[in-house]
């Protein structure tokens, strides 16, 4: 069980990961002209780490009751769901929703993260 829970762990961060990219490639699509696209591309990621690291990570800078750091991570991944959906990859938003719906729950189940 051991290695399972250390692979959840790894997938937990490799989604982390690609939530940003799924972000920022949602930018890049969608700006309208280079300038903004560049903008989109590079300010919804950045935006949403600044999020998760305030308020998600586990060592967040600021300390939230376990629902708003709950609802927090949920909207995290369920935006970069629906990043990739909007950007026209519904194969790619059902193989990451999924996966992270999956890995979540696992990390609840087992204790990984904090209720």
């Amino acid at each position: 069980m051991g290695i399972a829970k250390g692979a959840n762990l790894a997938l937990s961060f490799a989604l982390e990961l690609c939530a940003l990219a799924a972000l920022g490639y949602w930018g890049s699509q969608t700006g309208q002209g280079v300038g903004f696209a560049i903008l989109l591309g590079v300010g919804a990621p950045l935006l949403a780490a600044v999020v998760w690291g305030l308020f998600a990570a586990p060592r967040a800078a600021v300390r939230v009751p376990a629902a708003v750091r709950i609802a927090v991570e949920i909207a995290f991944f369920a935006l970069a769901t629906v990043a990739l959906l909007a950007a026209g990859q519904p194969t790619l938003a059902a193989i990451f929703g999924v996966a992270a719906l999956v890995s979540w729950g696992l990390s609840y189940v087992w204790k990984q993260r904090q209720v």
